[in-house]
Formats: C-alpha cells, sequence, structure tokens
C-alpha cells in the first residue's frame, strides 16, 4: 500500500505537470522563462568574487554568498573554511577541521543547513550539520540568508546555509577537471606511528546530449586526513569538600586530576555526487540528484590519568607541599602517593550521509510551478575502546596549571615502562548507533503580475517526516591471557610523559581477550546504557504566500518581498524510565505547536544606477529544539513521602521552537566591479531560549524537580557588521591584480546560560568581535590569497553531551594559497593552512585555571589540477 501511495505521489507531482506545460506548449508558443538558464564560464579569484557579489546585490534577502573558482573549485577545500570567513560568521573546530558553523552570535542551534533547498539530516545528536562533509568537487557554491523570507525554509535564527551543487545544462559543453595533492601535516613526524603525508584526490565530470536536452554531472573526491592532537586538560576543582592546606583558615579548592592524550589516526572521507537535468519541453525540466558522503575514523590514542588528588574533607593535606594558591584554588603543588592510569585507546567512527531527490520545474500558463521529492539519511557508528593500565605503586605528582595555556607537570615514575602497570582491562565505552531521516515534498507556484507594487506572488507548501534514535551498550572484559611487556613499545612525544602502547592493538587485544572483544552481539546493555538511548519523531507542514514588490516611495525606487509563513509541527519523544534505581521500562511524551512567521525584504535604491542601496528586514523566526533533547527518557528518584517531589534527570519531549522577532538595517554600496562597502546593523528579540536547568513541574500528579532542558525567556543579539572589498583593477602593472576583502563584525547580548551556577556563560556561539581580511593577487595565470581571520572568545559544546559548555579561547587564523596555470589545462597549487600553529585553548566552569589545550598543528598541501 505504501509502495503504491509513493507511486501516485510521484505521477501527481511530475507527471501531471509535465503533460499539462507539454500541452500548453503545443498550444502557444512558450513565453520566456525569468530562470531561464546562463551559459556559465567561471574561472579564478576576481570572476569568484564578481558572481558572488552580484547574487548578493541581485537578491532581495541580506546574503552572503560563494561561488566557484572553476570547475570544483571553491576557495577551500571544503565549504566549512569557506563559509568561516563570510563576515559574521566563524567555526569551532573539529580534528583540526572547521566544522560547525557561527553566526551573527549564536551557535550551531540556531543555523539552519539545506542542499538545493532541501533540509539535512545529520549524523549530530541534535540538528547540527558539519559542514567539512562536503569538499569542493561537489559544490558549485553557497547562499548564506542572514535575513528571512516566506519562502526559505524555516529552521535558522541566525542563518539559513544553502549549498548548491553544480546544474549541467548551465554549461554549454564537456567539462572535466581532476585534481591530487599530496598533504604533509608535520605533527606526524613529531608523533610515532602517526601519518604526516596522505594523499587527497577528486574530479568532476558535467556533459550534455541530445541537443543540450539531458544534462549530466558526476563528481568524487577522497581524502586521507591524519588525525593529529596533543592535548592536556584539568579535569576541574573539588569546589564543596576540600580543606585548609596553607594555615589561613580559608578552603583551599584543590583539582581532581588531569589528563593528557594524543593521536595518531586518520581520518578517510569519500563524497560522491550524481545529478541528471532533462529538458523535457521548453516549459518542463526535471532533475534528479543524489549525494553521499562517508568519513571513516581510526583513530588509535595514548593518555596518561592522574589520581585522585581532590583532598576529599582533607584526606590528602599531609601529602601536600609546595602549594600555589590563586584566589582560593590550588594550581600548582606537590602531592605524594598518587596514582597513574594508562590508556591505549582506539576510537573507530564511521559517518556517512545520503541526501537525493526528484525535482520539476514547469512553466504552465503564466504559472511556474516546482514540484520536488526529498530524502535525507545520516549514520553513525562509534566506539572507544581503551585497554586500562593501573600503576602498580604510587609516585609523586607536581603540577603548575595557572592559566594563560600554562600546563607543566611531572610524575616521579617511569610511566614508558609496562613492568611499572598491572594487568590490563578492556573497557569498550559506548558502542554507540545514531540514525537520522528526513523525507520532504515541496510545491511552489508563482506568475508575475501587474499588481501595483506587486510584480510577482508566489505559494508554496511544504511537508516533512523525520526520526532520529540513539542506542548504546557499554561493557569491559578482563583478559583470558597474558599480555606480555615484549608486546608493549615505548611511545615518547616532546612535552608529555612516556607513554606505553601495544605494537599491534587489535592482535593482542583479540589474544587477550577473545575475538568478539569488541562485538556488543549478545552483551546486555547497562542501566545507563538504556536511560541514554531515544527515538525522536518529527513531522511538520507549512504553508506561504510571497509577494515580490516593484515600486516607488516618495521617489525612491524600491523592491523586495513580503510573505508569511505558517508552520505547525507535532513530535513525539521516548525513552526509558528508572523509578529508584529500578528497571528501565518505556516511556514517551510529546506535543505540537503551530507558529506563524510573517517578513518583510525592502532594498532602497538611492540612485539610479541602484549601485547604492538601503536594505531592511522585518521578520519572525524561529529554531527547533535539539533533537536529542527532545527525548522522553528520565533517571528520577522517589522519595517514600509522597508529599515530597519526584527528583532526577530527564529530556524533554514537550520543548517549543526557540522564537525571535529581528530587524536588519543595512547601507551598500557597489562602487565597482566586485567593490563594496557596507555597514549594517541588526537585532533579534529571542523568547524561549532552550537551556538545562532545574524544571519545577509534575510528572502523573506528583510535582517535581527534574534537571532537564527547558523553554526559559530570552533576551536579544544585536550586533554590527561592516564589509570592504575591492579589485584594484585601476593600478599600474602590475599591481592591478590586487584585491582585498575585509569585515568586522561587533555582537552581543544579554542572554545567558544556566551554567555555571555562579557567573554563568553567555549565550552560546556569541562572539564579541569577528572578523578577518584576506588579500589576493591574479594576473598572467598566478594566482594568490593571504587570509588572516580572528575571533574573540566564545561559548561552545564541543561534545555531544548536551549542556556540556566551555569557553573557546580567542583564535587567530592564517591561510596562504598560491597557484600557476602552467598550461590551459594544467594549474600546480600550493597552501598552507594554520600557518601560525594556533591552539585550541578550552576554559570550562569559567574559571581561569580550568584549561584544555589542544594542538592540531599545520597543514601543508601541494597540488595539480588538469582540466579536459
Amino acid at each position: 500500500m505504501k509502495q503504491k501511495k509513493i507511486s501516485w505521489m510521484i505521477h501527481a507531482l511530475f507527471v501531471m505537470p509535465a503533460i499539462s506545460a507539454t500541452a500548453f506548449a503545443q498550444e502557444k508558443p512558450a513565453t520566456p522563462a525569468t530562470d531561464e538558464v546562463q551559459q556559465v564560464t567561471v574561472s579564478g579569484i576576481r570572476a569568484s568574487v564578481r558572481n558572488a557579489l552580484a547574487s548578493k546585490e541581485a537578491s532581495n534577502s541580506m546574503i552572503e554568498a560563494i561561488a566557484s573558482e572553476d570547475i570544483g573549485k571553491l576557495p577551500d577545500t571544503t565549504i566549512a573554511e569557506s563559509l568561516a570567513r563570510l563576515p559574521g560568521l566563524s567555526s569551532g573546530l573539529d580534528r583540526g577541521n572547521a566544522s560547525q558553523i557561527v553566526a551573527r552570535g549564536m551557535g550551531p542551534r540556531f543555523i539552519g543547513a539545506t542542499l538545493n533547498g532541501r533540509e539535512l539530516a545529520s549524523t549530530e545528536p541534535a540538528r547540527a550539520v558539519r559542514f567539512e562533509q562536503f569538499p569542493s568537487e561537489s559544490l558549485s557554491g553557497a547562499t548564506v540568508y542572514k535575513t528571512q523570507s516566506a519562502e526559505i525554509t524555516e529552521g535558522g535564527i541566525a542563518t539559513t546555509i544553502d549549498l548548491q551543487t553544480v546544474q549541467p545544462l548551465k554549461f554549454k559543453d564537456r567539462q572535466i577537471s581532476l585534481r591530487a595533492d599530496a598533504l604533509y601535516y608535520p605533527m606526524g613526524d613529531q608523533i610515532p606511528g602517526a601519518k604526516s603525508k596522505t594523499p587527497r584526490v577528486g574530479g568532476v565530470y558535467i556533459d550534455q546530449f541530445n541537443n543540450n536536452t539531458l544534462g549530466v554531472a558526476l563528481a568524487f573526491s577522497y581524502q586521507d586526513q591524519p588525525s593529529l592532537q596533543k592535548n592536556i586538560k584539568h579535569w576541574g576543582f573539588n569546589e564543596d569538600h576540600s580543606a585548609d592546606l596553607n594555615g589561613d583558615g580559608k578552603v583551599d579548592k584543590t583539582p581532581w586530576g588531569f589528563g593528557d592524550d594524543v593521536k595518531r589516526g586518520t581520518d578517510k572521507r569519500t563524497s560522491l555526487l550524481g545529478k541528471v537535468e532533462w529538458k523535457a519541453s521548453p516549459n518542463a525540466l526535471i532533475t534528479g540528484d543524489v549525494y553521499y558522503a562517508k568519513a571513516a575514523i581510526n583513530e588509535p590514542g595514548l593518555q596518561h590519568w592522574t589520581g585522585d588528588v581532590g583532598n576529599w574533607d582533607g584526606w590528602q593535606k599531609a601529602n601536600y607541599s609546595n602549594v600555589d594558591i590563586r584566589n582560593g584554588y590550588v594550581v600548582g603543588a606537590t602531592v605524594k602517593d598518587v596514582g597513574l592510569t594508562t590508556n591505549d585507546y582506539k576510537w573507530v567512527q564511521d559517518n556517512s550521509n545520503v541526501a537525493g531527490g526528484i525535482n520539476g520545474k514547469f512553466t504552465i500558463g503564466d504559472w511556474k510551478v516546482e514540484t520536488d521529492l526529498s530524502t535525507s539519511r545520516a549514520k553513525r557508528d562509534s566506539q572507544w575502546r581503551d585497554l586500562r593500565l593501573f600503576a602498580k605503586n604510587n609516585s609523586t605528582l607536581t603540577w603548575s596549571f595557572t592559566g594563560d595555556d600554562r600546563q607543566v607537570y611531572s610524575l616521579g615514575q617511569d610511566s614508558g615502562n609496562p613492568a611499572a602497570f598491572g594487568a590490563p582491562t578492556m573497557y569498550v565505552d559506548t558502542d554507540g548507533h545514531l540514525r537520522d531521516e528526513l523525507n520532504g515534498i515541496h510545491l511552489n507556484a508563482a506568475r508575475g503580475v501587474d499588481w501595483g507594487a506587486v510584480s510577482r506572488i508566489k505559494f508554496g507548501a511544504r511537508f516533512t517526516d523525520r526520526e532520529k534514535s540513539y542506542n548504546q551498550t557499554t561493557w569491559s572484559v578482563s583478559p583470558t591471557g597474558t599480555i606480555p611487556d615484549s608486546a608493549y613499545e615505548t611511545i615518547r612525544v616532546d612535552g608529555f610523559l612516556p607513554f606505553i602502547a601495544l605494537k599491534n592493538f587489535d592482535a593482542s587485544s583479540f589474544a587477550a581477550f577473545g575475538p568478539n572483544v569488541f562485538s556488543a552481539n549478545g552483551r546486555p546493555q547497562t542501566q545507563n546504557d538504556l536511560l541514554s538511548g531515544w527515538k525522536v519523531k518529527e513531522r511538520s507542514s507549512s504553508l506561504y504566500a510571497q509577494a515580490d514588490l516593484d515600486g516607488t516611495f516618495l521617489g525612491t525606487g524600491y523592491r523586495g518581498n513580503a510573505g508569511v509563513r505558517v508552520v505547525h509541527t507535532s513530535q513525539t519523544g521516548e525513552g526509558m524510565q528508572s523509578l529508584s534505581g529500578a528497571a528501565p521500562t518505556p516511556v514517551q511524551g510529546g506535543t505540537s505547536y503551530t507558529e506563524v512567521l510573517p517578513s518583510l525584504n525592502l532594498i532602497f535604491a538611492m540612485d539610479d544606477k541602484q549601485e547604492k542601496q538601503v536594505r531592511f528586514s522585518l521578520a519572525r523566526a524561529m529554531s527547533r529544539a535539539p533533537l536529542d533533547e527532545m527525548r522522553a527518557s528520565r533517571n528520577l528518584n522517589v522519595d517514600p513521602n509522597p508529599v515530597q517531589p519526584l527528583t532526577g534527570n530527564a529530556g524533554n519531549p514537550e520543548l517549543k521552537p526557540m522564537m525571535s522577532n529581528q530587524l536588519d538595517l543595512a547601507y551598500q554600496w557597489y562602487f565597482a566591479k566586485g567593490g563594496l562597502a557596507s555597514a549594517g546593523v541588526f537585532y533579534k528579540q529571542v523568547s524561549r531560549y532552550i537551556g538545562i536547568t532545574e524544571d519545577k513541574t509534575s510528572i502523573n500528579g506528583r510535582s517535581a524537580v527534574i534537571t532537564r532542558s527547558v523553554n526559559g525567556g530570552g533576551g536579544n543579539v544585536k550586533g554590527l557588521e561592516l564589509v570592504y572589498q575591492q579589485a584594484f583593477t585601476g593600478l599600474p602593472a602590475p599591481f592591478d591584480g590586487l584585491g582585498v576583502h575585509g569585515n568586522y563584525a561587533y555582537t552581543e547580548s544579554d542572554i545567558k546560560e544556566n551554567m555555571p551556577s555562579v557567573n554563568p556563560f553567555p549565550i552560546e556561539g556569541l562572539m564579541k568581535h569577528n572578523g578577518g581580511i584576506t588579500v589576493w593577487y591574479e594576473k598572467a595565470g598566478y594566482e594568490a590569497r593571504l587570509s588572516a581571520n580572528y575571533h574573540s572568545a566564545f561559548v561552545r559544546n564541543p561534545t555531544w553531551a548536551a549542556g556540556q559548555l566551555i569557553l573557546n579561547g580567542a583564535e587567530t587564523y592564517l591561510t596562504l594559497n598560491l597557484s600557476k596555470q602552467i598550461t590551459p589545462q594544467l594549474q600546480v597549487r600550493f597552501g598552507i593552512d594554520n600557518m601560525t600553529n594556533q591552539k585550541v585553548v578550552y576554559t570550562s566552569a569559567n574559571n581561569p585555571y580550568q584549561q584544555e589545550v589542544t594542538e592540531f598543528g599545520r597543514r601543508f598541501n601541494f597540488g595539480l589540477t588538469y582540466k579536459m
């Protein structure tokens, strides 16, 4: 029955409009389409800048745009790196790569993401999309919508980022581009067993057939990227049960301990794109496309964990000496009788994303009709395999963690000697499996009209069905055989205590723990595993109406749009519930809501050429709750006294979307080809902000105080954005090849997170200062680009666990790209990423002494591009 429904739907959405369009074409000459494809020839930095700026100038919304420099060539290896350089945008790093985007002082929860206008499933627990999964070969560009209009898919209060794949019928002939790069990571030479040199290859094929009525595009990429990291982490302080160490009568808060981590793994990424365009008639264009991305992460790593130095109620006071106390916190000391744990681990993670659909665009009389069926699926399988060994004897620990990235420590024992440790245990933590499936139907219709200031009307509907789930299993295994000391090797990395590691992790693990040590088959889930699993279902429908405007007001010409979008969503969260430690039982909950989202965008032309523009936008926007926080799971403590409330922690399937009333105003001066000077301000009044807190509620008629995410109050986010870019074509040669692009954004907000309880963080994603400058040169086949991007400290959640907020310190990244066109077909390239070896510094609990410092290192690439 379901298959028949789908077949009928496809017939209704595509076949009937195509028949109507063909019949109409036979009755009268086809009306020229306003979106008729144009022949595209794009090459070089200057052309990319001009095309992006032309899109920005022509749009009725306030946007930023990225245009390809050539076939399969964006300004960067992935779209994430390019997005992070746009005005008002930046990114957090994952494995040294730009990944999730931060925009206008707001984090990934407020960023909408689409591919060819279709919402994407995600391998993250919430909704955030990892933009590094989109390499340059697969995309022709991106549009960042900073203001809302009724026709844009709801979900992005900060921005909606639409990625576009190549359109083969926009090219007049066959295009083939192949590229190969050799990547060099110097850090790999500093870590024994790590890779430092790896390949990257990719290509694009575009062709047209049947008198340019059938177009085909194929693209692929493969990258074997070393996953390298040096990391030292402070575990936090004993805030409540420490004791006086220096005799001044004041409690001195001592650290729980420290850990270090060295990774020497690989991140192998593959992507494939297939796209077919068929111009069935002058009034019908059918497009089918599919995009596939896979990341296979295999990360051997080495860790040390110090023993407890938290001095609970003063029990270790006699062991402390040389104490350095600052503002009540012990930031340095020597402590006797401290244990040591060494970890030889392997993190394995397989991500895959598939997104595709069928799109039909038809001209039926005066109407432009678009129908779209889409599906997007994401999958993540991950497992942490930890061979854990405990030192046989305790020793003396000396440390100095004084903030400002200073992390110095030493331990009075030979941590690189296998004989110093006891028998190992294998811990397999969170063998986790996440699935996300999102299906959608889009319908749009538009026609030109002559209704005074209204030049065009648009109507549309969107229906989506989404289901996301997660489950995990955790276990540990004691050895059934002995691992001899000879099976280990000593690993020495500058700045770290010596490590021990198995020479062959898998073979020794199978020999000592059995061939099924890493298999979850037949293993029971722990209580925590059961409570950690969840499933969320979300069904949404939206309708919109929009009028494009073109008129005159008080002698000043204007254009823009006005419209309204109405969204209805029903959601259900499932999970497990435990009462006072009892066996978990299924539980579910949910809610539904309807939101009305009006919008107005106006562009006033301040001169006849429309080079000087004043842009104004007023809108109401929404961002849905994180999917993982909509789980129904809860772990409750039940007091025997029925008067006392239930306590515990839980998800919240009744979360409503965060809302924002927002205003944008900007002045833009397009003073030359590729030239822009712009100043703009924005203001967002956010309500129903979601944060984790103690929620006073009721469960089954009984009062409860539950720690969970709730819709709270809100506040404002406001900012200023400045942009200047110019191609200096008027300078004398050879300086006429120079160009510059600079931007700066200032953002502030009165929204606070609910943690820490004292001195809480500002809203996640808030960068008070953010900006960058790019100087480029293009002439006589030479291209060069030097970019510097800066952001001030901002709050982010770099883990999969909700509420694990930290302060990401201020960072400046420098990137250099050089290329030379050797022949019309062959180009040679060279680049350096993270030229200054910028480290990532996390500060937890808003405590400057509680830091985690990570170094990812520099990256060099040398490559060739060949076009046919």
